[in-house]
C-alpha cells in the first residue's frame, strides 16, 4: 500500500513540474541588442540551402522567410541587406551590411569559408560586435547524434588535440561548390541607399517575442550551435582590415534606440557559448596536459638561473675544463713559472741584455769593420 501511494506521490509531481519545465524552454531569449532581430541560426540555414550567392541576398531579404528585422536607422522600417564578397587564396568572407544613410554602412555579420589543406571546406558565420557583441559565431555541428565525419580522424587530430571534434565540412553545399567552381566571381550587391530592388518592399519590424517564435527551433538541433572561438584567425583578420562600422548605430545603441521592439520587457539571456567535446569526452588527454608543465622542470634541456651556475663556475673551476677562467690568474701563473710553458715569449727586456754576451753562430755574417785585414788581401800584395 505505501508503495502505491508514493508511486501515486511521483507521478503527480512528475505531472505537476511538467508545465514549468514547457514555459522555461518557450520563453524567450534575448542578448539585449540589436542583432536579437537578426537570427544567425537562420541566416546559416538559408545559406546552406542556397545555390548563388544572388539567390542568398533575395532569401535573406524577403517578407516571407521572417529573418530580417533590422531597423538599425530608427526610421520604422526594414534595412535592406546587401551581400559584398571578398576572396583571399581558399577563403571568403561573405558580408552582410547594411546602409544606413548615404555615407553610412554598417556590418551585419560576415560569413567566411575556408579550405584546409586537406581541401575540406569549414564554414562560420561571425556577428558583428556592434550588434551581438564580443565572439557570437555560429557554425554547422555534426552533434552527438549523427554520423561522425571526418573533423574526428586524420592529422588534424594530432596537431590540434581535439579542437575539431564536432566539426562538419561542408563541401557538398550548392553555394560552396558554387564558390569554388572557376566561373564563380566576386559578388558585390549593386544595391545601395535609394535604389532597390523590385522585389522588395520594406515593412515595420515586429515586436521581438513574435520574431523569437520563429525561429525558437534554431536554438534546439544539432545542426547548429555558437561556439566562441574563430577557427581561422588570419582570415578573419583579413576581413577585419575591411570592416565597415557605423557611428550613427553606436550613438543609438547607447542611447537605448532598439528597446522599442521588446515592447519594454526584460528576457532572460542565451546561454553561454557550445565548446565542442573536448576534455569531457577525453579524461585522458586532458590529464596529459595538466602534467606537461608540472615535469617541465625534469627535462634536461630546461635552462636554469644564470645566477646559481656562474657561482658554481667560480668554485669548481676543475670541473668544467672548457670553462673560461678569469684572465688576472693566468698573468699571475705565467710570470711564476715561465719554464713551464716552453713556447712562451720572453720578454724583449731580458734578451736584449744578454745578446751581447753570446757567441756568434759560425756561418753568421761578419761586420766588415771588424773583420781583419790578414784575410782579405788588398791589390798591391797580390802583385
Amino acid at each position: 500500500m505505501k508503495k502505491i501511494i508514493l508511486s501515486f506521490v511521483f507521478l503527480t509531481t512528475c505531472l505537476l513540474s511538467l508545465p514549468v519545465f514547457s514555459q522555461i524552454e518557450n520563453e524567450p531569449v534575448a542578448l539585449g541588442l540589436p542583432g536579437d532581430n537578426l537570427n544567425l541560426y537562420a541566416v546559416l540555414d538559408i545559406f546552406q540551402k542556397s545555390k548563388t550567392l544572388e539567390e542568398f541576398e533575395r532569401a535573406i531579404n524577403s517578407k516571407d522567410a521572417n529573418i530580417n528585422n533590422l531597423d538599425l536607422n530608427n526610421d520604422n522600417f526594414i534595412d535592406y541587406i546587401r551581400v559584398v564578397s571578398y576572396r583571399d587564396g581558399d577563403s571568403y568572407s561573405i558580408v552582410l551590411r547594411v546602409t544606413i544613410n548615404s555615407i553610412e554602412d554598417q556590418d551585419v555579420a560576415v560569413i567566411e569559408v575556408n579550405k584546409n589543406r586537406f581541401g575540406k571546406a569549414v564554414v562560420q558565420i561571425v556577428g558583428d560586435e556592434e550588434l551581438y557583441g564580443k565572439d557570437y559565431i555560429v557554425e554547422p555541428s555534426a552533434g552527438d547524434n549523427l554520423t561522425p565525419n571526418p573533423g574526428y580522424l586524420g592529422y588534424e587530430r594530432m596537431h590540434t588535440g581535439n579542437y575539431w571534434n564536432g566539426v562538419l565540412y561542408v563541401n557538398d553545399w550548392p553555394v560552396i561548390i558554387h564558390l569554388f567552381s572557376p566561373s564563380f566571381a566576386i559578388y558585390i550587391s549593386p544595391w545601395r541607399w535609394g535604389y532597390y530592388p523590385s522585389y522588395w518592399r520594406p515593412w515595420s519590424p515586429i515586436y521581438y517575442y513574435n520574431y523569437w517564435g520563429y525561429h525558437r527551433h534554431y536554438y534546439r538541433n544539432y545542426f547548429y550551435r555558437r561556439v566562441g572561438y574563430v577557427r581561422y584567425p588570419l582570415a578573419h583578420s583579413y576581413y577585419y582590415s575591411r570592416r565597415t562600422s557605423s557611428p550613427i548605430v553606436r550613438r543609438n545603441r547607447a542611447n537605448d534606440s532598439y528597446r522599442d521592439t521588446y515592447q519594454g520587457r526584460n528576457f532572460r539571456k542565451p546561454e553561454g557559448t557550445v565548446l565542442p567535446r573536448t576534455r569531457q569526452a577525453f579524461p585522458e588527454s586532458r590529464s596529459r596536459t595538466r602534467q606537461a608543465p608540472e615535469t617541465r622542470s625534469v627535462r634536461p634541456s630546461s635552462p636554469i638561473r644564470r645566477q646559481p651556475m656562474e657561482g658554481v663556475r667560480q668554485r669548481t673551476p676543475s670541473v668544467q675544463p672548457n670553462a673560461p677562467i678569469r684572465r688576472q690568474p693566468m698573468e699571475g701563473v705565467r710570470q711564476r713559472t715561465p719554464s713551464v710553458q716552453p713556447n712562451a715569449p720572453t720578454r724583449r727586456q731580458s734578451t736584449e741584455g744578454v745578446r751581447p754576451t753570446t757567441r756568434p753562430a759560425p756561418n753568421a755574417p761578419m761586420n766588415r769593420q771588424s773583420a781583419p785585414r790578414g784575410n782579405n788581401p788588398t791589390r798591391s800584395d797580390r802583385n
